[in-house]
């Protein structure tokens, strides 16, 4: 896992507190650039003991062996489940006894959806066992399933040019992979717009550009005044199957079954520990990961490993006897899958306190080798965020790069708080 948050959070204290738009009131104290540039150039001895602790050190593995011990203990964390409240409290009790401070839970509401048995068999134009996970919050079939004809599609301008052979039809969605960000809109938005023509069920290709005919699943939303209609991912390979058969005018019929229910929230918590910080404690710099995952996984990179390594970066700092002047929050979200529902509740708590938040930073695209990290902020903050890269020079971890949004932080960059990201695909 990434050594680069545990030194970039050993040094964070030196961002003025109104990096981002103004929302800080008493900027006197704040130094020139010069002067911090200078201050940053002298923490090289500090920088050098957090690489050297979490890479050779007797901190060598620990997040590893921490979460693996987790996620082979509890396994997959869903929304709502038992599974998930047992990880809150293990790492609750794990905080606590990592000798970290203000170690609390925060209560928030979160969906709870459970997914059932699914399946779905191809019956025309021969018999095929088709591998599918249904998609977050999606509903259930009846009990005797849906058997209907396919619509392939490879848009949504494709579907709407052609919405009068969607009815009464399962559509299938074809689209080609251009990015995450572009193509899971097919994922999230697809079923509303397949009801929206009349469809009766909406199969998804899988959003990834590689394929192992392992079908991914992820959260989709309903709109309001739109039939709910059961929703669904697919492998590449038989959406793209499917696609060839019909391009060449062959009838599809697919029978499709899904025992999927949402049932009334229920409550969760965010997980809180912190390094209080020596000179300005009221002023927090926030590091985080979720701590739920879906139901079809042990969650160990998504966002196991997010999780952990942020937690890692406090303990790192403590083994070390350091204490930033900034106070060190780490926040292990709940319902991040869910669409940001742990993030969002705390951003309501707490925004009031926003001019006291120097920097938000989430670790939720996995934890590889990095180059550099992703911020947004201003060009002060990124000035000064070079800087700070620049201590990473011997493990040739330099670069910055744009765009350091992640769900569960997003809220706070929206209102100017300079954001942080890793994992981004920009970075590896």
């Amino acid at each position: 896992m990434t050594p680069l948050i545990f030194l970039f959070v050993g040094v964070l204290h030196l961002l003025p507190s109104c990096s981002g738009r103004a929302v800080c009131k008493d900027v006197g104290h704040l130094k020139t650039f010069g002067e911090i540039k200078e201050e940053i150039e002298g923490y090289q001895d500090v920088a050098k003991a957090i690489v050297d602790l979490a890479v050779c050190g007797k901190a060598q593995n620990r997040s590893y062996e921490r979460l693996a011990l987790l996620v082979d203990t509890v396994g997959p964390r869903l929304s709502g489940s038992q599974n998930l409240e047992k990880a809150i409290k293990i790492m609750y009790q794990n905080l606590i006894d990592d000798g970290l401070e203000n170690v609390h839970m925060e209560p928030v509401k979160v969906p709870h959806w459970e997914r059932g048995q699914e399946s779905a068999v191809m019956l025309e134009p021969r018999n095929h066992s088709v591998a599918i996970l249904g998609l977050g919050s999606s509903v259930g079939t009846p009990p005797e399933g849906i058997t209907a004809e396919v619509l392939v599609v490879s848009s949504f301008d494709e579907l709407y040019r052609r919405a009068s052979e969607a009815r009464g039809k399962i559509v299938v969605y074809n689209q080609p992979y251009k990015g995450y960000g572009e193509s899971v809109l097919y994922r999230v938005q697809g079923a509303v717009e397949a009801a929206k023509v009349g469809a009766v069920a909406s199969l998804i290709r899988s959003v990834a550009s590689f394929s192992i005919y392992s079908p991914h699943t992820g959260i989709q939303y309903y709109q309001d005044g739109v039939p709910q209609i059961p929703t669904a991912c697919i492998t590449v390979e038989d959406a793209e199957m499917m696609a060839r058969m019909a391009s060449r005018g062959t009838k599809i019929v697919i029978q499709l079954k899904m025992e999927a229910k949402n049932y009334p929230d229920t409550e969760s918590f965010n997980t809180v520990a912190e390094i209080t910080g020596s000179k300005y404690p009221e002023q927090v710099v926030l590091v985080s990961g979720h701590l739920d995952s879906w139901d079809v996984g042990q969650g160990a990179l998504d966002d196991g490993s997010g999780a952990f390594v942020s937690w890692e970066a406090l303990s790192l700092i403590k083994d070390l006897g350091l204490r930033p002047k900034r106070t060190l929050r780490l926040v292990l979200w709940t319902a991040e899958e869910q669409g940001g529902i742990g993030s969002l509740q705390y951003y309501q708590l707490h925004k009031v306190n926003i001019s006291n938040v120097s920097l938000v930073m989430e670790s939720d695209l996995g934890n590889f080798m990095p180059t550099g990290l992703a911020f947004t902020g201003s060009d002060k903050a990124r000035a000064i965020i070079k800087e700070v890269m620049n201590l990473l020079q011997p493990i040739n971890i330099t670069q910055v790069f744009e765009d350091g949004e992640g769900t569960d932080i997003n809220y706070w960059i929206q209102a100017g708080v300079p954001g942080w990201s890793t994992g981004s695909k920009k970075i590896y």
